[in-house]
């Protein structure tokens, strides 16, 4: 009798309980355009996109730290990991603002940094993903909009990890060396002779 009454009060706490909202189900997107300070930063700014992650993917061997990627040699690439909300914003939406902030003509890095540590790259996570960045990168080169080949690769992608604790929003933790690295760097007077002062 007294188990009986015990299933039975159970039973109505766990009915009366209150259910918690379960968060949106979000996808990955990775990209490599340069220094990933900045590529964090672009995306962060975007709606719909829960977190991005700077880091290292692309090559192979031990794990990838900071000194031994940004020294090259490595065959990893400083690159962006997101977490993002697909009935916000679509992964088409994600590659227009790749596109937008990434020099995809210079095969030799990106703006002032220079090597293939900085390359500009989209990883792929599934098939959708990686016929969806083949038909963008397809649909550019088509536009006529440059005379020079776009360079950018597209490749599956494999382990990525982040990269160490102080590189994490470095715009937002050092906003002012952050700013002088990034106007130093010429990024952004690059972006706008290739893509309009509205890039």
């Amino acid at each position: 009798m007294r188990s009986a009454w015990a299933a039975t009060v159970l039973l109505v706490t766990l009915a009366c309980a209150p259910t918690r909202a379960q968060d949106p189900p979000t996808a990955v997107a990775t990209f490599a355009s340069g220094c990933f300070w900045c590529t964090e930063s672009d995306f962060e700014h975007v709606p719909g996109v829960v977190e991005s992650v700077s880091g290292y993917i692309g090559g192979a061997g031990a794990e990838p730290t900071y000194q031994t990627v940004s020294a090259g040699g490595t065959g990893y690439a400083e690159a962006v990991q997101l977490r993002y909300d697909p009935s916000k914003v679509s992964y088409g939406q994600l590659l227009e603002v790749f596109w937008h902030g990434t020099d995809p003509l210079d095969a030799g890095g990106q703006f002032c940094d220079r090597g293939d540590q900085y390359r500009s790259a989209i990883f792929f996570h599934d098939e959708a993903q990686k016929a969806e960045a083949l038909e963008s990168r397809q649909s550019l080169t088509e536009s006529g909009r440059f005379e020079q080949p776009i360079v950018t690769a597209i490749s599956a992608a494999g382990t990525f990890y982040p990269a160490e604790g102080y590189h994490q929003d470095y715009y937002r933790k050092n906003p002012v060396r952050y700013k002088l690295y990034r106007y130093g760097c010429g990024r952004d007077q690059r972006l706008a002779e290739l893509w309009g002062e509205s890039h």
